[in-house]
């Protein structure tokens, strides 16, 4: 049996620590910030946490909401979602992720850009 990326990054530990920086990075965009006024960030990042474990392979399965649902009040804009996945990308690759595991997981999020937009 192969390795997991979620095993290959470090597990649970490695996986918080990229969703703590991921955060710092979005709720420091005046562009993007707005978006998390008035939220539960305790319960954001730990949905973030899930979903990342869960696209790495972790022993997580993703059980927030549908993101079309999630994300629909919010109106996020094409520029805005890009945004936010060149952060989680840039905390992935600081964190030392390797490339191709980073792409992997770029991947699944980018597969999302149709619901979370509205598309």
């Amino acid at each position: 049996m192969s390795e997991t990326i979620y095993s290959q990054i470090g597990g649970r530990d490695a996986v918080e620590a990229v969703v703590d920086d991921f955060y710092d990075r979005v709720l420091s965009d005046d562009d993007l910030v707005e978006y998390f006024e008035g939220m539960e960030m305790e319960e954001l990042r730990a949905h973030q946490v899930q979903f990342v474990s869960s696209v790495a392979g972790g022993p997580v399965e993703y059980t927030g909401a549908d993101m079309r649902e999630a994300h629909s009040h919010l109106d996020i804009t094409e520029e805005d979602f890009d945004a936010v996945g060149g952060y989680l990308e840039a905390a992935l690759l600081d964190a030392g992720v390797d490339e191709d595991n980073v792409a992997a997981i770029m991947s699944e999020v980018v597969a999302l850009k149709p619901p979370v937009v509205g598309q």
